[in-house]
């Protein structure tokens, strides 16, 4: 089955070369392009790719508001490619429920495969900033007063895969760390976002944090 890929960077060299890494892979189409949010999120709804990759920084509609606006309607997960420098656009693309982040220094071999896991439902961080990232953003963000309600309505095993989210271990790392299989694995992360009322599993190891699991 063929991967169907929405590129959308706002500088034409930049996103040609993304075009080019991907379409040369096996099994991964780019099906369009864009140079904004506005048009990133209009040929997303019109084309409904597999995932976008979203650009944070874009002119008028930029990557967050975009990444708000296909996650909030489920048009498509989208991964985010940025410089990473911790300023509030990365925050801003957690809050949106961005699938993960890439930096744009990323090799063709990592963009590949990240682009394959967000396209299964798996979540996707550089590995160098996983943990940092996730716990400076929950250190960012008001103290929660109480756990979210859809806390307590989590099986242990769902609580056990929230602590893996944390963590910022993928489909594969979770189900190696459990002794399940990645289907079951897909199974236990859907049903905690959905108890949980989170677009992300990035989200969801940012609550993981916050309420002491991660």
């Amino acid at each position: 089955m063929t991967i169907r890929v929405l590129v959308a960077d706002d500088h034409a060299a930049i996103r040609a070369g993304l075009c080019l890494i991907l379409d040369g892979a096996d099994g991964i189409e780019v099906v369009a392009e864009a140079g904004d949010g506005a048009a990133a999120v209009r040929k997303a709804r019109a084309l409904r790719p597999d995932l976008v990759l979203m650009d944070v920084r874009m002119p008028e509609v930029d990557g967050i508001e975009a990444t708000k606006q296909l996650t909030a309607d489920g048009t498509c997960p989208v991964l985010v490619l940025t410089t990473f420098d911790m300023d509030e656009y990365v925050y801003g693309a957690l809050r949106a429920g961005a699938a993960g982040f890439l930096l744009k220094s990323v090799d063709s071999a990592r963009l590949i495969e990240s682009v394959r896991l967000v396209a299964a439902g798996d979540g996707v961080i550089e590995p160098s900033v996983t943990r940092r990232l996730i716990s400076a953003f929950a250190e960012s963000t008001p103290a929660r007063a109480e756990p979210p309600p859809g806390l307590a309505q989590l099986t242990e095993r769902e609580r056990d895969v929230l602590g893996c989210l944390g963590e910022g271990l993928s489909n594969q790392q979770i189900g190696r760390r459990l002794g399940i299989g990645e289907a079951t694995v897909k199974t236990h992360v859907s049903r905690v976002l959905a108890k949980l009322d989170l677009r992300s599993r990035v989200q969801a190891a940012v609550l993981a944090q916050e309420v002491g699991l991660g």
